[in-house]
């Protein structure tokens, strides 16, 4: 079930390109700002529905979008009246009040939404959330079948299995991630560590708790499977590592979900691959239980810093990107969305394998992004075997009680 989800390029549309009855807007600028990839494209598309002579609908849909949204968000007016986030993004705007309660916009005008998709902080409504997603395992049937491999279940596993398709000659480099340094390379560490099982910070503080045997063993890992990926593994985000698979260079990747859809269409790779393409549950690490992944959330905030009108003119244009009418047979496999009368299809078992399976929601924590950025800032000098993971983990403490204290989350 994916009830723990809810717990709690630069791509530009132009509002000329659709114009039709403006949704029932008399005015309104309505500018959007998200992350690049087709649910979200496919979001915006069904926003921008709304934009007519009296109503302007932009997007910015852009894999830099959070090192933009801070700054956008805290002008005023603000450059975006719409910010589309996810479990850790939304934080750092709700910490600064960059985004307003959405409690009477959902009241007046969110009759279509369920209440899984209210994304509730005290009793404000903060975000809608509009798909579920997670990083789980993809893999190729064909190459499995070839080195007479089960599908892995656990990291080591993944592990065995990669030296097997290599030393068979099957693949050079039989593994691929995101890896690339910075967000994408603190998010591999943050899954693995909750794969351990333990906590990141002490209970009931902002101090980290990772420099232990548990953050050693995540990073073992994490050497481990580079030693099987090509060699530039540090500039490899989820694009980067797409392509790979549709080139039938990879076998195995713990990727999105919200990918599966895209590698699976008939564009960009051989007929052979897709039907040789299949999705299971994260695997596991060190006999664990708990897969060594994060559930997220995908949904859209409103800015604090704009008018109301802005504001009501940019919530009824995202209902109209999250109807149901948006789920085509092309849109439905790009997300597992919890949007009414999505029906989950083959492309999102991965994620619905991880849910059932235990996987934990990724922490919204207010201090957790600045563990997320030490990690993903501080590891790439271990990964290249310049320093012990004794080292690395110690660094990273380092550097997020520096920032934590600044920030002001430790005295």
């Amino acid at each position: 079930m994916l009830k723990q989800i809810l717990a709690a390029s630069v791509f530009t549309l132009a509002s000329s390109v659709i114009a039709q009855a403006g949704c029932g807007l008399s005015g309104g600028d309505v500018r959007i700002l998200g992350n690049e990839f087709p649910a979200i494209q496919a979001v915006s598309q069904g926003a921008m529905e709304c934009a007519d002579d009296n109503v302007t609908v932009s997007a910015n849909l852009t894999k830099e979008h959070r090192d933009l949204q801070v700054a956008a968000m805290t002008a005023n007016p603000a450059e975006y009246s719409v910010a589309v986030v996810a479990n850790s993004s939304i934080v750092p705007l709700m910490n600064d009040g960059l985004i307003r309660p959405l409690n009477e916009l959902v009241e007046k005008y969110g009759d279509k939404l369920k209440k899984n998709q209210l994304i509730t902080i005290d009793g404000k409504i903060m975000a809608v959330a509009f798909m579920a997603n997670a990083q789980h395992l993809f893999y190729r049937s064909d190459i499995l079948e070839q080195a007479g491999l089960e599908v892995p279940t656990s990291y080591e596993e993944v592990i065995a299995a990669a030296k097997t398709i290599k030393d068979k000659g099957l693949m050079e480099y039989p593994l691929a991630g995101t890896f690339k340094s910075g967000w994408n390379l603190g998010e591999e560490f943050v899954n693995m560590y909750t794969g351990t099982g333990a906590d990141m910070f002490k209970p009931g503080s902002a101090e980290v708790a990772i420099n232990n045997e548990n953050g050693i063993k995540a990073l073992n890992m994490l050497k481990e499977l580079t030693s099987y990926m090509n060699p530039d593994f540090l500039t490899y985000d989820s694009n980067a590592a797409s392509a790979e698979w549709e080139a039938g260079n990879v076998a195995l990747m713990n990727m999105w979900g919200s990918r599966a859809g895209p590698i699976s269409d008939d564009e960009g790779s051989t007929p052979e691959i897709v039907a040789a393409t299949a999705f299971t549950a994260a695997p596991t690490l060190g006999g664990g239980s708990t897969p060594a992944t994060t559930l997220w959330w995908d949904g859209f905030t409103i800015a604090a810093n704009i008018s109301d009108e802005d504001a009501e003119a940019s919530f009824r244009a995202m209902m109209n990107g999250v109807d149901p009418s948006i789920l085509t047979d092309e849109t439905k496999g790009h997300a597992v969305w919890l949007i009414d009368g999505f029906e989950p299809g083959p492309t999102a078992q991965g994620v619905f394998a991880t849910a059932n399976a235990g996987a934990k929601p990724y922490p919204m924590l207010p201090f957790g992004g600045l563990l997320h950025s030490a990690a993903g800032a501080e590891l790439a000098d271990f990964l290249q075997g310049k320093e012990s993971a004794e080292q690395a983990l110690t660094d990273i403490e380092a550097a997020y009680t520096t920032a934590a204290k600044e920030a002001g989350f430790i005295k």
